[in-house]
């Protein structure tokens, strides 16, 4: 199990910041709040497909499209944190 934490400098993630995390069955995010926390969990068996958003300045985001689960989407990472995400959920799918 891996678990990426966005950085606190990126919008939407100053106080409570994003976390992925990459488990042997299914991806996580989990998106802190004040009072609540909003966790979305997706089966690799439904994920068709892994974007990533690297601008050349600033923090990259990742977006897993899913069939019929809908999408987890996440900013505020480094880009060779997206990159490594999109490597591991990958191999989990092909394999």
């Amino acid at each position: 199990m891996e678990t990426f934490k966005a950085s606190r400098l990126s919008s939407g993630n100053i106080i409570f910041p994003s976390k992925i995390i990459i488990d042997e069955l299914w991806v996580t995010l989990k998106k802190p709040g004040l009072f609540s926390v909003k966790e979305k969990t997706i089966p690799y068996t439904k994920i068709s497909s892994v974007d990533i958003e690297c601008p050349f300045a600033g923090f990259s985001t990742i977006i897993i499209e899913t069939t019929g689960e809908g999408r987890i989407s996440a900013h505020g990472f480094t880009k060779n944190k997206v990159k490594k995400m999109k490597e591991l959920i990958l191999k989990k799918i092909l394999k």
